[in-house]
């Protein structure tokens, strides 16, 4: 069984991860197998409220896992890192002793919130040859699997549009807070190879489209407006398809592929198509604060 040890507890996915990996207080048919949340350090948060933090680290500690004082004391103790903080200021920081340390390691989203801190992020992992990974649940959502799995009857993805709450955070500016999630979504159809981005903002809502190197186009609606959900439509060779995204077993889902890369030592994504995802939402900030004009990912 691998020894997983979480560092930051402001968010739920603390919670709900725990539940899964550790088969408590939850159903069944939600259990991930293979790995175990032993220990964790609650740090301090930048967006959460301390009395929600305590609750976290509370509920954690009722389910077994042991909460230490500072994040090198899980060095030792664990065979594997998952970095929770919210911010995404705080994970190249957070994550830097696991990675040194030779531990895999999953950052929660968003992988960062600057394009600097990314590509240090990586740079960390290839010098310690350390299995790197950073996703949001929506990637794996089945009915996103289920479209890539029909691959051979819906034929390529030509285009994609994708859609989620976008609810904003000074701490995680623009899209990196919420909208991460559509952007994330909008990537597992298209893959990598967004050159430049258009983005309309408005206080309500807001849409980016990006263009593809290979002249595909992909968008992505984020809403702070009006009723909220996750989804997709896909413009593939052979058909279109549209679906809502039902994030009942999301978490589920994507523990898999963090175990899976515990277990085998391999990322299930590219990191630089998570580096991308990094450019892609600053390209559409830095858009939307210029009306809209079209901005490039890598200058």
């Amino acid at each position: 069984m691998i020894r997983v040890g979480i560092v930051g507890f402001d968010t739920s996915h603390v919670v709900q991860f725990t539940r899964r990996l550790n088969h408590v207080d939850i159903e069944e048919e939600q259990w991930v197998d293979g790995a175990e949340i032993v220990a964790g350090f609650p740090g301090t948060s930048k967006i959460t409220e301390s009395e929600q933090v305590a609750e976290y680290t509370q509920q954690l500690a009722d389910y077994g896992v042991e909460i230490v004082d500072a994040p090198e004391d899980l060095l030792g103790e664990i065979d594997a890192v998952m970095v929770e903080f919210q911010s995404g200021h705080d994970h190249l920081e957070a994550a830097r002793p696991f990675i040194e340390a030779g531990l895999p390691t999953y950052v929660d989203k968003p992988f960062t919130c600057s394009g600097a801190d990314a590509r240090a992020l990586v740079d960390l992992g290839a010098e310690h040859n350390v299995p790197l990974f950073s996703s949001s649940s929506l990637r794996y959502g089945l009915e996103v699997q289920q479209l890539k799995a029909d691959a051979d009857t819906v034929g390529e993805v030509v285009g994609a549009m994708a859609y989620s709450p976008a609810s904003l955070h000074p701490e995680n500016p623009g899209l990196f807070h919420y909208g991460i999630h559509g952007v994330e979504t909008l990537y597992a159809l298209m893959g990598r190879g967004c050159e430049e981005v258009w983005c309309v903002y408005e206080a309500g809502a807001e849409v980016s489209v990006g263009r593809w190197n290979d002249e595909r186009i992909g968008s992505l609606r984020g809403t702070r407006e009006g009723a909220h959900a996750y989804g997709f439509t896909a413009w593939c060779e052979n058909e279109v398809r549209s679906s809502s995204i039902d994030a009942s077993f999301i978490y589920r889902e994507l523990l898999k592929k963090i175990v899976g890369m515990f277990e085998s030592g391999q990322a299930p994504l590219d990191i630089e198509e998570t580096v991308e995802i990094v450019a892609f939402i600053e390209a559409a900030a830095k858009s939307a604060q210029l009306q809209g004009q079209r901005t490039r990912l890598f200058d």
